[in-house]
């Protein structure tokens, strides 16, 4: 059964149809599997999401393999369920026990982690397109730990990747590598100003895929997404349980700007840059389509959850002490202290981006806003007991 898109906004197709049947407006195609799909009493298709992908979807009569690191992971774990949906066959890298969920999820798992560079050539076996998402990120430890994890890992990843003839390589790096921006809104060439070892890491990790892109034989994207949140997050959580208490606190008078992305969004533009024809190399700055000073992106999140807006302010020289005594408390521990002096840097750093490459280039279109977006989230939060 088909019927003719061909005067619909190919902007507006991705993953229609009914049962498993393909549908073409002018040079694009559609391709739905069962999981996708609605139709109403008329018997006509409905698009269940309007993402410019849908122009560049054009895989036809198989299903090619998409390598996912990370896909255990909130931005890792979303990117591949969408692929999957999209009738992607994705494989991804474990090392714990896998859970129930995750071994009916549809992904193909290889047992490593990114320092088992050994496993990568199975990781990467017939693969077209390798997206590296995993990365050290939220543990403290020293600076060779990350180098390790998140700059030799690529190095073997790259590498990897071009002995499986990959044909695009998709890295996920950090806006954290311009540090704090002093003419806002930065855009991909602002300068690099790294201000911890997870940032100079990623940034290492760059230069690699920057070395990488002058090489023939296969396409190098470097992404740098915005602050992300959406259900499955966990790590914007604490800030959602303390402004719901009543227990958040400014640190410093400073105004700074936060420029976050919601995930669906962020997904849709990692699928841009690896379906979309005209970005064979370069780099990207994904986020929503505005940043917005850190007080009211707090007030947001208040208004979000039906509770007077924060409003105390404490000197951040006393919330750098309190962090650096956490830190001294917990290192002997073997813990992660509950406020890594790390963390302070939203109270002082600027984080205001320009998205306009990604727009022009890839036709990315962030769709969710933050009032949207933290509707979403919190629903999410409270489905799943952590939030009242």
């Amino acid at each position: 059964m088909r019927k003719n898109f061909r005067n619909q906004d190919p902007r507006n197709i991705i993953e229609i149809g009914i049962s498993n049947d393909r549908f073409f407006n002018g040079d694009a195609i559609a391709f739905a599997d069962q999981r996708a799909w609605t139709q109403n009493s008329d018997d006509e298709c409905i698009a269940f999401r309007r993402r410019p992908e849908a122009i560049y979807m054009n895989e036809i009569g198989y299903q090619p393999i998409i390598a996912v690191t990370g896909a255990t992971g909130f931005v890792g774990g979303a990117l591949a369920r969408q692929l999957l949906q999209m009738g992607y066959r994705v494989r991804s890298m474990c090392r714990r026990p896998l859970t129930e969920a995750e071994r009916e999820s549809g992904i193909e798992w290889i047992e490593g982690s990114l320092t088992d560079s050994d496993r990568f050539d199975a990781l990467l076996r017939d693969a077209r397109y390798c997206f590296h998402i995993a990365a050290m990120f939220r543990t403290e430890g020293p600076r060779k730990a990350f180098m390790q994890v998140n700059r030799d890992a690529t190095r073997a990843l790259l590498e990897a990747s071009r002995r499986a003839g990959v044909e695009r390589f998709i890295y996920c790096s950090s806006i954290g590598v311009h540090g704090n921006v002093a003419d806002a809104p930065a855009d991909e060439n602002a300068p690099f100003d790294p201000r911890d070892p997870y940032q100079e890491s990623k940034l290492r990790a760059e230069d690699l895929c920057r070395d990488e892109m002058g090489r023939p034989g296969m396409s190098v994207v470097i992404v740098r997404p915005c602050s992300t949140y959406g259900p499955g997050d966990t790590r914007m959580l604490k800030l959602f349980r303390l402004v719901q208490r009543r227990r958040f606190l400014f640190a410093g008078r400073q105004t700074p700007n936060f420029h976050p992305v919601y995930i669906d969004d962020l997904v849709a533009g990692y699928i841009l840059t690896m379906v979309h024809p005209d970005a064979p190399s370069g780099t990207f700055i994904l986020g929503d389509r505005a940043f917005l000073p850190l007080r009211d992106y707090v007030r947001a999140v208040a208004t979000a959850l039906d509770v007077p807006p924060p409003k105390t302010t404490i000197p951040y020289s006393l919330a750098l002490m309190a962090a650096r005594l956490c830190e001294a408390l917990y290192a002997p521990l073997g813990l992660q202290p509950p406020l890594p002096r790390r963390r302070l840097t939203i109270f002082k750093h600027n984080r205001a981006f320009s998205i306009r490459r990604a727009q022009t280039v890839l036709g990315y279109q962030p769709l969710i806003n933050l009032e949207e977006g933290f509707r979403r989230t919190i629903t999410w939060y409270r489905q799943q007991g952590m939030l009242a």
